[in-house]
């Protein structure tokens, strides 16, 4: 019969490669098309990997925790249909041979897990047990981006996640391990039992002085390399700029409601900065551009990537397409929906794909302002400061007079290589005069 070879499909800009998070299916296994086979893991985005055809699994080619390359095939599906596909090899990722080898025994599997430090406990039928003796300060198990997501949303500390007891294959958490977790963990608190005064005084434990060696996850390894890459690619600089934003505040407060009740879409100053950043980059198309070698591509799409926290602490950049078409009802429904996914970790692979400028908010975290990275290949990105009340000097006709205004600093850092200082000054400037400016009777 016919072999379909299911390959790692292109999962976004500058994504080569994926971490194999869990198998759905086994050898044996009847799968249907467009049912999905794998999850998987980039440092952008979860994601699951379908069948393009009806078949049975024949072979699966990697272990969890494997890295694959884009293109590279994850499973041989037995199918009744003739299928097309090209018999050259295809790339695999720069992992150890082991990692990558068909058919492994479970003895080298777990021989390979061992050496990367991602032990596992042995499955069970309870959501809340006690710590597995397996589990130790040097040993850890591995836990998908969503799941470590979920812990930190919930307050749940490494050595608690632990002793939650994974159903899915060899004993990994799932999304559903860790709801039934919380769920029995809310209904059943821990009682903290209190010492009677005829108890004696334990003996006090001395804290070890031992420094602890906690592993990147496969994410933090990504960021971490995509990010010292951008500082070596391109020559940052960085402009700045406090903007008056009392008039657009005040706006704001009077209409936000209106504007709930008439779109179903909350009204955060984010929609709002990005339609004028969007109409901005209409006059400054260098700063909506990218370098390749000595060639300067300026893009004819206006694609906003807009910075997202998510709950571990990690940033993931959704991004915006066609931002300069979308009046401020479509950014703020975009804007929303975006974050709500990115927060919930389900978004596409095509939502993190095709910036070409980024907009980031550091101001959430308090920061007055901040000098972002750029995120290559783009060449500059813009961050919004805190917004604070604050005493400011203002011009009247009767005379300069201290007022309480609502004002932020702004950022700008630029790839030198082509944006010169005057450029993305200027940029700035025009931002403030569209904020500062801002007409108070204008209509959502």
């Amino acid at each position: 019969m016919p072999i379909y070879k299911l390959v790692l499909p292109a999962m976004g800009e500058s994504v080569s490669e994926a971490t194999i998070t869990q198998w759905l299916k086994k050898v044996g296994d009847t799968v249907h098309a467009d049912e999905a086979v794998v999850e998987v893991a980039t440092d952008k985005v979860d994601s699951e990997v379908a069948s393009e055809y009806d078949g049975v699994i024949k072979e699966i080619l990697h272990p969890v925790n494997a890295v694959v390359a884009v293109e590279a095939p994850l499973v041989l599906i037995e199918t009744d249909v003739e299928v097309a596909q090209d018999e050259s090899p295809e790339p695999v990722a720069d992992v150890p041979e082991e990692v990558v080898e068909a058919e492994p025994t479970p003895e080298a599997v777990e021989e390979q897990l061992t050496a990367t430090a991602e032990t596992y406990m042995q499955q069970g039928q309870q959501a809340l047990v006690t710590p597995s003796p397996q589990v130790t300060d040097e040993e850890s198990r591995f836990y998908s981006p969503l799941v470590r997501s979920i812990a930190q949303k919930e307050r749940i500390s490494d050595d608690e996640l632990e002793t939650v007891v994974g159903s899915g294959k060899d004993g990994r958490v799932t999304k559903s391990d860790m709801l039934t977790y919380i769920k029995q963990r809310k209904a059943k608190p821990l009682k903290v039992l209190k010492a009677t005064p005829t108890a004696p005084k334990p003996t006090p434990v001395p804290s070890s002085t031992e420094d602890r060696i906690v592993p990147m996850t496969r994410m933090e390894q990504m960021i971490s390399e995509h990010m010292t890459k951008s500082l070596q690619t391109s020559a940052h600089v960085q402009s700045f700029i406090e903007i008056d934003v009392t008039k657009l505040w005040r706006w704001r407060e009077k209409v936000k409601t209106e504007f709930l009740q008439q779109h179903g879409a909350k009204l955060t100053f984010t929609p709002i900065f990005l339609q004028l950043v969007a109409q901005l980059l209409a006059e400054f198309p260098l700063l909506n551009s990218s370098i390749e070698g000595t060639n300067i591509i300026k893009k004819k799409d206006i694609n906003l990537g807009m910075a997202t926290a998510l709950a571990d602490g990690n940033l993931i950049v959704p991004v915006i397409k066609q931002a300069n078409t979308l009046n401020l009802v479509g950014l703020a429904k975009k804007v929303n929906d975006l974050a709500s996914n990115a927060r919930n970790n389900s978004l596409k692979p095509d939502d993190v794909q095709g910036g070409t400028y980024t907009v980031t908010n550091v101001g959430m975290f308090g920061s007055l302002t901040g000098t972002p990275i750029i995120n290559q290949p783009q060449v500059a990105i813009l961050a919004f400061g805190a917004i604070r009340k604050v005493p400011a000097v203002l011009e009247t006709e009767h005379g300069d007079v201290i007022a309480v205004r609502h004002q932020m600093v702004v950022s700008h850092s630029y790839d030198h290589r082509i944006v010169n200082g005057a450029m993305g000054g200027m940029f700035l400037l025009r931002l403030k005069e569209a904020i500062e400016q801002w007409d108070e009777s204008t209509n959502t």
